[in-house]
């Protein structure tokens, strides 16, 4: 009987160290690392690991930035058969420490430059064994030295078997909606995320990808995972500035990227842009909120027709709209990602056709397993269809058109009931960042006498502008296409609206304070 090594995301470097050992794996600033180099660090991690205590699904604590060693702790975690728990840099030392203990971490590593971070939780951490925490560049009382922690770890140790159900990774909601949910993802679940990616986004061992935003978010993980399952060069970004995104284009030739729309905008408004070469992009994914339309047709104008648009869930469900069609369906999001299935559903439950406005669930094997130590959520999210199969409630409302094209609404909890009709915050929002003087747009519901909820746009004027909020509001009441999209009022802020790291609006933040007051 043959014997087959588990085939899994950990096995990848494994795999490309013995077929391309010398061809570039990682790339961070002037530092490059082999395939054949990299794969050796994570088995030592790997192996120091094992030697430490840990056992196959334990879970296991990070706190990093981008870099190469951020990778190895990824890859080392995974490929020794434990359960990586990504942390965001962007949360307060209590939510972190919080989030350690529901997750169960029996091992915690923090890379400098979070160090500032260690201190804090020092006083609060709960479970998490002393001798089991490890720094990485920097020293503190308790941690120890993650170079020291791994020099007798074995290089040439294979990855441990796993089998496809086995937990892979907990990824912690952003919050957007209330307090972060792990998000369980098993190894086929992240090996066909990869696999997926790859096929979708033209993603092969010739390529070499930009990965600009962090690598605690799931959206980073599904454009690594496509790299890394192929074998192509990866150039890591520490943290995103538009002329450090300009410049890496220029200097690397990336083929490849993944940005959000804020980035984009970014890009395109930089000081620098046009000072460098951008012809090698061949792929420009975009994910995290709707790309507005002028937007969309500056990238497309200023940067190349490679843009993808990409509407998905850290659960694991989502569509694609490829380069060719995004002139043709401007304002989709494309179909349903390779080997998955996207539906729309009425308030009761019923599978509505396509035209219909509803809520969109979706099915695939890149699904996540469950929420961790939330089975009553885990409940509330499921669909069953008519043969069974369990589809995910995603929160959105949508439709396809005649083609089987999705289009986004809204987000349920985000849609105003205004005199009992639904008004879409996107369709107003549309109108709003097409002014001129408009840099940043939410709409948000308000509570209101007689209409119960009213929209109130909340926005960020660009620099110099001149325009008033009473001049907005008729300005932008004239233009919406129905008297009750029509915006109650028009707030200027002078700070960027609130985002998560992947520049998500949080408009949970921005509605609280107006439904805390009495009404």
């Amino acid at each position: 009987m043959l014997k087959v090594p588990g085939m899994h995301i950990g096995s990848y470097p494994w795999f490309h160290g013995q077929a391309r050992p010398k061809k570039t794996a990682f790339v961070f600033g002037n530092r490059k690392v082999t395939w054949a180099e990299f794969d050796a660090r994570a088995s030592k991690v790997h192996d120091s690991l094992v030697k430490a205590g840990m056992k196959k699904g334990d879970k296991v604590g990070l706190l990093a930035l981008n870099c190469i060693e951020t990778l190895e702790i990824m890859y080392g975690v995974i490929r020794a058969g434990g359960v990586l728990v990504p942390l965001s840099a962007l949360q307060k030392p209590n939510l972190i420490a919080a989030l350690l203990k529901d997750a169960g971490a029996t091992f915690f590593f923090v890379v400098s430059p979070l160090e500032m971070l260690a201190a804090p939780l020092e006083a609060i951490i709960d479970g998490v064994p002393v001798e089991n925490r490890i720094g990485v560049g920097f020293q503190a009382a308790g941690w120890k030295d993650y170079e020291a922690f791994i020099a007798d770890g074995d290089e040439d140790l294979v990855p441990a078997p796993v089998n496809d159900e086995d937990e892979c990774v907990i990824i912690y909601s952003s919050g957007t909606t209330g307090t972060p949910k792990g998000i369980v993802h098993n190894h086929q679940a992240r090996t066909l995320t990869g696999m997926a990616a790859a096929i979708e986004f033209r993603v092969t061992d010739a390529s070499t990808m930009l990965i600009a935003t962090p690598l605690f978010t799931n959206a980073t993980w599904l454009m690594l995972l496509g790299a890394v399952c192929t074998g192509a060069e990866v150039v890591l970004m520490p943290m995103f500035s538009p002329e450090g995104f300009l410049a890496s284009v220029d200097r690397f030739k990336i083929t490849h990227t993944f940005l959000v729309p804020t980035m984009y905008h970014a890009v395109l408004e930089s000081p620098g842009f046009g000072k460098h070469n951008l012809g090698s992009l061949n792929v420009m994914v975009s994910m995290g909120s709707t790309l507005p339309l002028p937007w969309k047709k500056a990238i497309l104008e200023k940067m190349g027709p490679g843009l993808f648009e990409l509407y998905g869930l850290t659960e694991g469900v989502g569509t694609t709209l490829k380069p060719e069609q995004v002139l043709e369906k401007t304002g989709s999001v494309g179909r349903a990602i390779t080997g998955s299935d996207i539906k729309i559903i009425d308030s009761e439950g019923n599978e509505l056709p396509w035209g219909e406005t509803g809520e969109i669930v979706g099915y695939g094997g890149a699904m996540m397993k469950h929420y961790h130590n939330r089975p009553e959520a885990t409940e509330e999210i499921i669909w069953p269809d008519k043969f069974g199969r369990t589809y995910i409630r995603t929160g959105d409302i949508g439709r396809f058109d005649e083609d089987g094209f999705l289009y986004i609404m809204d987000r349920k909890k985000d849609m105003i009931v205004t005199g009992g009709v639904n008004v879409f915050a996107s369709d107003i929002e549309e109108v709003v960042i097409t002014h001129p003087d408009v840099a940043e747009v939410a709409v948000i519901a308000v509570p209101h006498e007689k209409w119960i909820e009213t929209p109130l746009a909340l926005v960020v004027p660009r620099e110099g502008s001149k325009t008033k909020e009473d001049e907005m509001k008729t300005w932008i009441n004239e233009r919406v296409s129905a008297k009750h999209q029509r915006v109650n009022a028009v707030e200027f802020r002078q700070q960027a609206l609130p985002r998560n790291a992947l520049g998500k609006l949080l408009k949970k933040e921005l509605r609280e304070p107006y439904w805390n007051e009495p009404k």
